[in-house]
């Protein structure tokens, strides 16, 4: 199997709409399927069930939707959720005469019956013309039901998640700053440049990359690798240390999975590397952009008893963005590239508690964070640069001296219950043992490129001529550290 990036999103939400006209299976509203709790363990089928969405909340709140809608900047308008709201309200009614219609169908068999047993063939067989024309009925009943079925669902999934109240309202640069760690930042200076400093004491080869794969590729050499190695061995130490299970993920995930976890690219550019297949009948891959992606996929369609939760696991695996090559200045170097190491923090928990959740996992991520010696903020994001799956987004920026900017390391977001719909991820109510939509989280542990930036630029020594000569780094980072006592090493550590 050999890869390549097509320049289109992912493949659209249609493969979802073959499903059962059964109104019970459609709607949450009365109440999910149950299954056991051994079946949650057996072989997953090849496919998902389709999402389980909330139409009747859409539908009851529909000025919430289209404010919200507006107030993040998705890809629609008013009239598209009022639609949904319509759609939702016509399919309860079309089910209501299909239902009766059954139901007739139902008393005209029994009818039948009975005129058999009587030997009234005569009626027997005007009963017999009734149920005909009633099947051709029920026949055009539910071709209509079913068209409706997926519409209604292809437009709901285009709704993004509730927000939190306490997110700020606007673009980027209106976020809040919750908190500051670490040392005072250093001037700006480019003679910091990560890249002009990596280069220089062969830590980082990106000409021999451009030949090998191209533009946005790199090898992590000498010290530049083992520094990789550290911090991800440091960050799952830590992430261990709080609780999490330990999980190395599949690089390569279905299309399916990525789009259920809320992949809706705000502008239709190309973000996923997709994988071409010899044989038509395998779903359709990709690379993922996150281990979030697999590790989620990991609990879909699975019900846990309410005494199991939170699941959390660490999941080391790596990125692949196909969009890095387009974004300016950011390109340059580590900051931006096709693929990078990434360890994730992911979280499956009750709906009641996934706010507590969210702090934790904070607390988690500043303390690997803390530890490395750089100054930090943490940022409530605001409405128009939260994805279509987060609730409410915490940022944590590393201050870069030789970029001259700040830049995000870390990322934090509340999906409550979005995922967990489109994924059927349940768990059983500990009061009145109903399936209820569980509520996940996925937070960043250590990316490691951006840290490594970040490390650079504010560790590296001069010596009197303005050359660079060494990287100081943080002493956390030492009992992780393969390199040798060998004075020929660049690396210094901090006291």
């Amino acid at each position: 199997m050999t890869f390549r990036a097509r320049l289109q999103p992912l493949s659209s939400w249609g493969k979802y709409f073959i499903f059962a006209t059964n109104w019970v299976h459609l709607t949450s509203s009365l109440g999910p399927r149950r299954r056991s709790y051994a079946s949650s363990y057996s072989p997953r089928p090849r496919t998902l069930p389709p999402p389980r969405l909330d139409y009747r909340n859409i539908a009851e709140n529909y000025v919430y939707k289209c404010t919200n809608a507006l107030n993040r900047k998705a890809s629609l308008n008013s009239e598209h959720i009022r639609h949904v709201s319509r759609l939702y309200s016509e399919l309860n009614r079309h089910s209501r005469s299909l239902n009766a219609k059954r139901h007739a169908r139902s008393l005209l068999g029994e009818l039948i019956r009975k005129h058999a047993e009587m030997h009234d063939e005569q009626a027997k067989q005007a009963a017999l013309q009734e149920a005909k024309n009633i099947k051709d009925e029920l026949a055009g009943m539910e071709a209509t039901f079913t068209r409706l079925e997926r519409e209604l669902l292809k437009l709901a999934l285009a709704i993004p998640n509730d927000t939190h109240p306490s997110s700020p309202l606007g673009p980027e640069d209106a976020a809040i700053t919750l908190a500051s760690h670490g040392p005072a930042c250093i001037p700006a200076s480019p003679s910091r440049d990560h890249l002009l400093v990596a280069k220089k004491l062969k830590l980082i080869n990106v000409e021999d990359a451009a030949n090998t794969t191209g533009n946005s590729w790199y090898f992590l050499t000498n010290e530049g690798a083992l520094l990789e190695l550290a911090l991800t061995n440091y960050a799952m130490f830590v992430a261990m240390k709080h609780g999490f299970q330990p999980t190395t993920t599949p690089d390569v995930v279905r299309s399916d999975i990525a789009e259920r976890c809320g992949f809706q690219p705000r502008d239709n550019a190309q973000q996923s590397y997709h994988l071409q297949s010899t044989s038509p009948s395998s779903p359709e891959l990709i690379l993922a952009g996150t281990a979030e992606i697999p590790l989620a996929g990991m609990f879909a369609d699975r019900i846990f008893p309410h005494r199991t939760l939170p699941k959390k696991v660490v999941g080391l695996g790596h990125a692949f963005r196909a969009e890095a090559g387009a974004r300016g200045a950011d390109t340059r170097g580590l900051y931006r590239v096709h693929q990078f190491s990434k360890l994730e923090l992911f979280v499956v928990t009750k709906a009641d508690k996934s706010e507590a959740a969210m702090e934790e996992m904070r607390r988690v991520q500043e303390s690997i964070l803390i530890g490395l010696d750089i100054p930090l903020r943490v940022l409530d994001m605001p409405t128009e640069v939260l994805g279509a799956s987060a609730y409410r987004k915490y940022d944590i920026e590393a201050w870069m001296p030789g970029r001259g900017s700040w830049g995000e390391v870390a990322s934090l977001s509340n999906c409550t219950d979005y995922q967990a719909r489109r994924l059927h991820i349940r768990y059983q109510e500990e009061q009145d043992h109903q399936n209820v939509c569980a509520h996940t989280l996925n937070g960043t542990a250590a990316a490691i490129p951006r840290l490594i930036v970040a490390l650079i630029e504010n560790g590296v020594e001069f010596d009197e001529a303005g050359e660079p000569v060494a990287i100081s780094l943080p002493a956390v980072l030492k009992p992780y550290w393969l390199g040798t006592s060998s004075q020929d090493t660049v690396v210094r550590w901090k006291a």
